[in-house]
């Protein structure tokens, strides 16, 4: 969608604000651009839109030149939210949205009905609010215009230089609730600038963390928190959060002792079994503990009546597993997409050694909380 080739940027002082940077920005995602004060972010956002020009190096959107573009109409086409919103104070709520529309020559009826779908996206009432003036609305309500204002004409890159950063806390995380949840409908190419790694890791498909004009590492939130490039990165990430990373306990701590039977149970034996362990399913396994399946109370009463028939007759041998040598972070998540109360560990060789319950996850969790706050 958008790339950088071995750009650089020195300005007349002599002052190199970007070092030869490439980079790839890719349809459709939302990427970070973070760092120290003059590392080159804000360069770097604002050159998409050639309100500053490369000294050496080009860029590309949907693979043409912009420095072959006309400027205006690539601008035009360029949503743009800036820190201080910059809404015009004597224009209404609707005609600030409308201000590119109008400028591409849309038609009324086209341009009123976009405003009314923006205001309806980001909860504000058309009717309430597209007649209102800027000074009638909180700071929060303006930031939110002035994010869909960069929508009004559909563009397919949006430019974000540290929208949210002068609002207070509170409106602060909403707008970075609003916003995640909009680039989940909208699906733009956005890139945000911000000098806050919370913000950063919260919104961000893929963070770009810069120092000195250069990149220092490009990737999933996930991935640097992790795995940081270097020194620079970790310090800059914040020790307490890499160790709040680094501090989640394996499987093998956290898994407690499973609930067993064996296939050749019957069911009457099963039930009495269920109801002394305050169970509503049994994992089943064989002698040498390899796990076999389960067996749910619903199943064992479906089959009651069938005198003859013992557990292996009705187990399911589907049964979400971990294996112990993976991360907490993958148990949670089968946790979470299964929708069960336990999940079986298992070692290499399918032998069972524990479940993770949801109440042991809540043990730990509470444990860690009381560390950290004692």
């Amino acid at each position: 969608m958008i790339r950088f080739e071995n750009v650089s940027k020195v300005y007349e002082d002599g002052f190199q604000a970007l070092d030869n940077i490439n980079l790839d920005i890719k349809q459709g995602e939302l990427l970070v651009l973070i760092g120290p004060s003059g590392c080159g972010k804000t360069t770097t956002m604002r050159m998409i839109n050639r309100m500053n020009e490369p000294s050496s190096g080009k860029i590309f959107v949907n693979g043409k030149d912009i420095s072959q573009e006309n400027t205006v109409e690539l601008r035009r086409n360029i949503g743009y939210v800036i820190q201080h919103i910059g809404l015009l104070p004597h224009m209404t709520i609707a005609d600030n949205i409308a201000l590119v529309p109008k400028l591409k020559k849309w038609d009324k009826n086209r341009y009123m009905q976009r405003v009314k779908e923006l205001l309806q996206l980001i909860n504000l009432d058309p009717d309430t609010y597209a007649q209102r003036y800027p000074h009638e609305l909180s700071g929060g309500q303006q930031q939110r215009v002035g994010v869909v204002r960069a929508m009004a004409a559909d563009p397919a890159i949006i430019l974000m230089d540290e929208p949210f950063s002068a609002l207070d806390p509170i409106s602060r995380e909403q707008l970075q609730d609003e916003l995640v949840r909009l680039q989940d409908t909208i699906q733009k190419t956005i890139v945000f600038v911000t000098h806050d790694i919370d913000e950063a890791i919260k919104i961000a498909n893929r963070i770009c963390i810069m120092s000195k004009g250069k990149i220092v590492q490009l990737d999933t939130p996930e991935h640097i928190l992790r795995h940081p490039a270097n020194d620079f990165v970790r310090s800059f990430i914040g020790e307490n959060r890499l160790n709040e990373v680094g501090t989640m306990p394996t499987i093998a701590e956290i898994m407690v002792k499973p609930i067993v039977t064996g296939p050749n149970r019957g069911l009457a034996e099963a039930i009495m079994q269920m109801r002394r362990q305050k169970v509503d399913t049994l994992l089943v396994v064989d002698r040498t503990n390899t796990l076999l399946g389960r067996a749910t109370v619903w199943d064992v009463q479906h089959h009651y009546f069938e005198e003859n028939i013992t557990l292996k007759d009705i187990l399911r041998p589907d049964v979400a597993v971990v294996n112990v040598n993976q991360n907490l972070s993958e148990a949670i998540a089968l946790i979470r997409e299964h929708r069960i109360a336990a999940l079986p560990v298992i070692n290499d060789q399918n032998r069972l050694l524990g479940v993770i319950t949801r109440a042991s996850l809540v043990d730990v969790m509470a444990e860690q909380l009381g560390d950290a706050i004692t």
